[in-house]
């Protein structure tokens, strides 16, 4: 079930990251997208019935790994969350930039623009 909401967000993010002219809405599409792949990196990290990955003492870790759940992609999730958001920021910084440079973020009158 949550497979192919992760699909329909990838699309939807690509769309807008390819489709559409407006600067803004090109950083919201890839905004999108990496919700999508962070998203897949946590279904792919669930085990139904998991345990959390925390070894108590006298517990055998052969039968522990068996039943825990991976704890590297929510890792991964989460560096790639603030890695993500700092991205954001320096597109919107960079869009801010063009607005005061062509007076517009519209992709395609920034091309006929000279200067």
């Amino acid at each position: 079930m949550i497979y192919p909401l992760i699909a329909v967000l990838l699309f939807v993010g690509l769309y807008g990251l390819l489709v559409k002219r407006h600067v803004v809405q090109k950083i919201l599409g890839l905004a999108i997208v990496e919700y999508a792949v962070n998203l897949l990196l946590v279904a792919i990290g669930y085990r139904d019935g998991g345990r959390p990955p925390i070894l108590t003492p006298g517990e055998d870790p052969a039968a522990f790994a068996a039943g825990s759940v991976d704890p590297l992609p929510q890792a991964l999730v989460l560096t790639s969350i603030v890695i993500g958001l700092g991205v954001v920021m320096l597109l919107v910084a960079i869009a801010m930039r063009l607005h005061q440079r062509f007076g517009t973020l519209d992709t395609t009158r920034m091309n006929r623009l000279h200067g």
